[in-house]
């Protein structure tokens, strides 16, 4: 067998190799969380329709994981952050998840996650050289 190494942008081929890892993770995990997988995309819009803000996440399993949040730097501090956060854990304490699992930045929004209840439970430092990467989860109950 010659096997060797590509670099390139290849959706099909990207594609296969998630699908593999699915297909084997899937054959481990236990029969009542097989196939949870769903994308939750939040997003806050002005009355003109124009996105302000939002938030992607997905279900996986029996987690939910914040992807990205992000507010419009104008609207910043009013309450709106906070405001798809709790939409999001609603969802995700209906979709029975037992917690959500988020990352952020040093300069991102580290207390912002801390406020809401979320725990850093590891952090890498010298990120950017300067700063630390966190990842933060929060128990549902």
């Amino acid at each position: 067998m010659n096997l060797h190494i590509t670099k390139e942008l290849n959706n099909k081929d990207k594609n296969h190799i998630n699908l593999q890892l699915y297909k084997y993770n899937f054959a481990h995990f236990p029969e009542d969380l097989r196939g949870r997988y769903q994308e939750i995309n939040l997003f806050l819009r002005d009355e003109n329709g124009n996105v302000l803000g939002g938030l992607l996440g997905e279900i996986c399993w029996n987690w939910l994981e914040i992807h990205t949040l992000m507010i419009d730097e104008e609207i910043r501090k009013f309450g709106y952050g906070s405001q798809l956060l709790q939409e999001v854990e609603q969802i995700a304490l209906e979709k029975k998840c037992d917690f959500i699992k988020v990352d952020t930045l040093s300069f991102q929004a580290l207390g912002f996650y801390e406020k809401h209840g979320y725990q850093v439970f590891g952090s890498i430092d010298h990120v950017g050289r300067d700063f630390t990467h966190y990842y933060l989860k929060k128990d549902l109950p």
